[in-house]
């Protein structure tokens, strides 16, 4: 008969201490780094500086999209790429969208950031004029619906109906299309994502604004890139290969164990880790 060499039952229990102490040390680390770069220093580096030049709420919201849509890139060129446009409109995004004359779109003509152009951009303008003549913010476009906001995953819901809902418009541009993502399409949505942090998250640190009321921030989903998810999987966060919507959501649920009830704030833990310490 072969016997099996069992160890004592007490390491059985170190091992169990270590791993608590180890996800304890893991929490701090990543709560330290959530400090040092959720903080107003962070701003004027990052594309989140842009809607920050605004306090009328609809001028945060709608500068606070554009910004989002563009940040693919280098944070330099996206954020001076916002200031052109903001300047075509009179830095008043709101009044522009919403009163602008065939003269004033002519103004923008010819703007492009990488791959977004200007007819990108006239359909965006349209878009909020559209959607401001209704509404008065922006909010209600992601969150109007109450069978969203009763749904298992509030934000993917809220993510497909906003896509259906912005090109909703005759006469869309087909190659709009591509630069609003939606989960359905398995993208991560990671500039959506960012900007629903941006527009939910209120935690008093100064760079997100906190004026979106329909929803908390425990169900928003982690804004994940290759950069992100590069440093995810390194802690072993995040085992899926691909970046995609599935992604998003494995390290949301990963990051619920430090925080449920504000996980994307470990967003600037990774997103600093990755880009700006090159982690």
């Amino acid at each position: 008969m072969k016997f099996i060499k069992r160890k004592p039952s007490h390491f059985t229990e170190v091992s169990l201490n270590d791993k608590k102490n180890i996800n304890s040390n893991f929490k701090k680390f990543l709560d330290q780094k959530v400090i040092q770069f959720n903080n107003s220093s962070f701003i004027k580096d990052d594309p989140v500086c842009i809607p920050h030049l605004f306090s009328k709420k609809q001028d945060i919201e709608i500068a606070g999209f554009f910004a989002a849509i563009f940040a693919w890139g280098v944070r330099k060129t996206i954020i001076n790429k916002c200031w052109l446009l903001l300047q075509l409109m009179d830095n008043a995004p709101y009044d522009f969208c919403l009163h602008h004359s065939d003269e004033d779109l002519k103004r923008v003509e010819k703007f492009c950031h990488r791959t977004f152009n200007d007819t990108d951009l006239l359909y965006f303008i349209s878009f909020f004029k559209f959607h401001y003549s209704k509404h008065k913010s922006l909010e209600t476009a992601f969150f109007n619906n109450q069978a969203i906001q009763q749904s298992n995953n509030v934000i993917e819901a809220s993510l497909n109906s906003f896509y259906q809902y912005f090109f909703s418009l005759d006469d869309v541009p087909e190659r709009t299309k591509k630069h609003i993502a939606s989960p359905q399409k398995n993208s991560t949505c990671k500039r959506l994502n960012m900007y629903l942090r941006w527009m939910v998250r209120n935690d008093n640190a100064g760079v997100d604004f906190g004026i979106w009321k329909k929803i908390s921030p425990a169900q928003l989903i982690c804004p994940v890139d290759v950069h992100v998810a590069r440093v995810a999987r390194h802690f072993n966060l995040l085992k899926r290969k691909q970046v995609d919507w599935i992604a998003a959501i494995e390290l949301t649920e990963a990051l619920k164990k430090f925080d449920k009830k504000d996980p994307v704030k470990y967003d600037f833990a990774l997103f600093g880790l990755g880009v700006l310490e090159k982690f």
